[in-house]
């Protein structure tokens, strides 16, 4: 197989020129979600649910990572940050190298990341915040909010008051970055050669099409309407919160990749760019630590689309 020996800059908020295609479908559109494996397949919400207490981990087994500053069912990420890391993939999946420029469908896999990563950045930014150490609601036994729009997310993250007092709100996208690849800028979370048998995390399950003729609603609408409902069970392959205990990051955070895809919030937009996915999900898709899915607008939403909560460290 011919070496790619390409760098590739991610940058926040960026999409690459391959990047799998995840065309909104918005309530204007006909369709919820694309014909093929995406990042992101999406539709449109209105109606926002009411946030459930903040989940604890007391009760659970010892995690990896710190929760110092922290409340317990959340972790603290800090380090130095690289803005600017090149990454080299010198080995693609093969349905990638056979027909990505012919076929847009087809989602950019890389196998194998040469190693280390090179930081271009002429300094590194100190970060230092809280994260859910899961999925949301961040219960485990539960299985991960999906067909939840960004701005929903955003409200539920917001609705939340941790044990400390402070007030969670969505995760960065630098703050993700940091979070799943850490100072080594790893380009996946468990690191540069790709879980091909997603045996570490929950990647790469077999697409299944979408039904087109019904546009999905959002989760709660979804799980009391007979037909959605159904249609997302047949789709579903997300995993329970806590199920999978071999896909955890450097600072302790779990399914950064795959599983579900997470909302994110870009700083400094404005309204309807502020909405970011990352990681990936449960498809044939990328999910690593870099890529940002930047042109799903602030009211769209999916059937792999989830988030996750973040706070200010307690001073």
């Amino acid at each position: 197989m011919q070496k790619a020996g390409l760098v590739v800059l991610f940058l926040m908020g960026c999409s690459s020129k391959h990047q799998e295609p995840a065309p909104s479908a918005s309530q204007t559109a006909t369709i919820e979600a694309p014909s093929a494996p995406t990042e992101a397949p999406a539709a449109a919400a209105t109606e926002v649910a009411s946030a459930p207490p903040a989940a604890s981990a007391s009760a659970a087994p010892a995690y990896p990572g710190s929760s110092a500053g922290c409340p317990d069912d959340m972790v603290r990420v800090e380090g130095e940050y690289c803005p600017a890391p090149s990454e080299i993939c010198d080995k693609h999946a093969k349905d990638w190298e056979k027909s990505h420029e012919s076929d847009k469908t087809v989602s950019e896999r890389c196998l194998h990341y040469d190693k280390p990563s090179k930081c271009l950045s002429k300094k590194r930014d100190h970060l230092s915040f809280c994260m859910d150490r899961f999925e949301y609601p961040n219960v485990v036994g539960e299985l991960p909010r999906v067909l939840t729009p960004w701005t929903e997310a955003k409200k539920l993250c917001e609705a939340q008051h941790s044990q400390g007092g402070g007030a969670k709100r969505l995760c960065t996208v630098d703050e993700f970055n940091f979070a799943c690849e850490g100072p080594d800028m790893l380009p996946y979370t468990y690191g540069f050669d790709r879980d091909t048998e997603a045996k570490i995390c929950n990647v790469d399950r077999p697409y299944r099409l979408p039904n087109h003729k019904k546009q999905m609603k959002t989760y709660d609408k979804c799980l009391l309407d007979p037909w959605c409902k159904g249609e997302l069970e047949r789709l579903d392959q997300r995993e329970k919160i806590g199920e999978r205990t071999t896909c955890v990051s450097w600072s302790g955070v779990f399914d950064l990749n795959g599983n579900v895809n997470e909302w994110v919030e870009i700083p400094k937009a404005s309204y309807p760019n502020r909405s970011g996915l990352k990681g990936g999900w449960w498809g044939p898709v990328r999910s690593r630590c870099r890529p940002t899915v930047d042109f799903h607008k602030e009211d769209d939403y999916g059937y792999e689309q989830g988030f996750r909560c973040c706070e200010d460290v307690k001073p």
